[in-house]
C-alpha cells in the first residue's frame, strides 16, 4: 500500500511476515531463477567471510527494511501476548507467558530474499493497541539495531538491541544474532532477560530458511530460568525436527526442572510439569502469528523523514511492481547518500550520534552492543494496526 506524505513522500506498508504472506499479492515479488543467481552470487565468496557489508541487488530483497522485520516480530501478533505476561498471577505463569511471547518472535521466512540493510539514524515508529514501539539503526559499522517499547497502561516495557553477523559457510550461511532483550515488567518488579537463536540459510541440498540454536531466558526476581533449543533441517527435511523446540523450565538456584517445554514454533508448543505429569497448550501459532493485519498511515504529518517506509518507499514500491531496474537505481541512490553522509562527518571530524537511545559496548562478547533509551517513554506512532 502507497500512501503520499505532504504530497511528496510516500510511505510504502506491507503485509507482515506470516504464514499466509506467501499467497498475498505483496510477497508475490521474487525475480526469476532465484537458487541460481543465489549461487552465482557466492561463487567468489571464501567460505567463513562475514556478509555483513555485501550489497544485494534489489531482486535479493523483500520490500521492507530490516528494522520493519523486527518491529514486526513486536507490534505484529495476533492477540496481546506482552499483556498476557504482566497480567497473569503467578509468577510462574508469567514466566510462562514470557516463555511463549518469546517463540512467537520467530517470524517464517522465505527462501531467496532478505530485507534491506537499514540506513544510518533509519528509524521505523508504529502502534498496536496501547503499545508503541519505536526502532532506531544506531549503527552502520558493525551494523546495530535498537527498539523501544513500551504500554503504560499494561506496566510494560521492552528493549532490544540487535547485532547480527552473517557468514558464509559454502552449502549454508549462519546468522548469528548477538544482544539481548530485556522485559520488564513494572506493575511486577520482574525483568526478564533473553537472547535470540541464529538464522540459517541453506542453500544446498535443499534451499530453505531455519532458525537454529540455545535461548536462554532468566527472570533474577523469580529465580526462574528456560532454555530452550530450536532446530531446523540439517540435511533431508524430517517433520520431527523441521522448525522444533524443546527445553525446559527450572529454578535457576537449584537447577531443578518445573516443566518441560517441545513442539513446534509454526505449530503449537506444548508444556509438561513434571510433578503431575499435566500437559497444556502454551502456544499456538495459527493463533499468534497468523492473519496478521497490515500496517496504516493514521497521521501522515506525524512520519519522520527517517521512516524506514519512507527511507525505503521507490525501492519497494518498484520491487512490487517488478520494475528492477527502478529498483536498482533507486536502491544505489540511497546506498550514494548514505555514503556521501559519512564522508561529510569524516570531513568535519564530527560523530555520528543516534537521536533515540544511547549507544555502549558491553565486554560480554555474547552480547556485543547495548543500546539504552534516552526517553522512557514511547510516544503513540503515526503508523498504526488497526484493530
Amino acid at each position: 500500500m502507497c500512501v503520499s506524505v505532504d504530497g511528496e513522500a510516500e510511505v510504502v506498508l506491507t503485509a507482515p511476515l506470516s504464514f499466509e504472506a506467501e499467497n498475498e499479492s505483496d510477497s508475490n515479488y521474487k525475480a526469476p531463477h532465484i537458487l541460481k543467481r543465489i549461487l552465482s552470487l557466492f561463487a567468489s565468496i571464501r567460505p567463513g567471510s562475514d556478509l555483513t557489508h555485501i550489497q544485494l541487488p534489489p531482486s535479493f530483497n523483500l520490500p521492507k527494511s530490516q528494522l520493519q522485520c523486527y518491529g514486526e516480530s513486536i507490534y505484529s501478533v495476533g492477540f496481546d501476548m506482552l499483556g498476557k505476561c504482566s497480567n497473569e498471577e503467578t509468577p510462574l505463569g508469567r514466566f510462562v507467558s514470557v516463555v511463549s511471547w518469546s517463540i512467537s518472535t520467530l517470524r517464517p521466512l522465505a527462501f531467496g530474499v532478505v530485507p534491506y540493510n537499514p540506513i544510518l539514524g533509519e528509524t521505523h515508529h508504529v502502534s498496536t493497541r496501547t503499545l508503541n514501539v519505536l526502532l532506531e539503526q544506531v549503527a552502520h559499522h558493525p551494523p546495530v539495531t535498537a527498539l523501544h517499547a513500551t504500554d503504560e497502561k499494561a506496566g510494560i516495557e521492552l528493549i532490544c538491541c540487535h547485532h547480527a553477523v552473517p557468514k558464509f559457510y559454502g552449502a549454508y550461511i549462519d546468522t548469528e544474532v548477538h544482544g539481548r532483550r530485556e522485559l520488564k515488567l513494572h506493575s511486577r518488579n520482574e525483568t526478564y532477560t533473553m537472547n535470540s537463536p541464529n538464522l540459517v540459510i541453506r542453500l544446498l541440498p535443499v534451499p530453505r530458511v531455519d532458525w537454529d540454536g540455545n535461548v536462554v531466558i532468566k527472570c533474577k526476581e523469580t529465580g526462574l530460568e528456560a532454555e530452550l533449543r530450536y532446530r531446523g533441517n540439517t540435511f533431508l527435511p524430517r517433520p520431527s525436527v523441521h522448525r522444533s523446540v524443546k527445553g525446559r523450565i527450572f529454578r535457576s538456584s537449584t537447577s531443578e526442572t518445573i516443566c518441560e517445554i517441545n513442539g513446534h514454533w509454526d505449530k503449537t508448543v506444548k508444556m509438561t510439569d513434571v510433578s503431575t505429569r499435566k500437559t497444556t497448550i502454551i502456544y499456538d501459532a495459527a493463533k499468534a502469528i497468523s492473519k496478521l493485519k497490515t500496517p496504516v498511515l493514521k497521521d501522515p504529518k506525524a512520519v519522520l523523514p527517517s521512516e524506514s517506509t519512507v527511507v525505503w518507499a521507490e525501492v519497494s514500491k518498484a520491487i512490487l511492481q517488478k520494475r528492477w531496474e527502478d529498483a536498482r537505481e533507486a536502491k544505489t541512490q540511497i546506498e550514494e547518500r548514505q555514503r556521501q553522509s559519512a564522508r561529510a562527518r569524516k570531513m568535519r571530524n564530527e560523530k555520528w550520534n543516534p537521536k533515540f537511545f544511547n549507544l555502549s559496548h558491553s565486554d560480554d562478547n555474547r552480547i556485543g552492543w547495548e543500546c539504552s533509551p534516552i526517553h522512557p517513554i514511547v510516544s503513540p506512532a503515526p503508523i498504526i494496526i488497526d484493530d
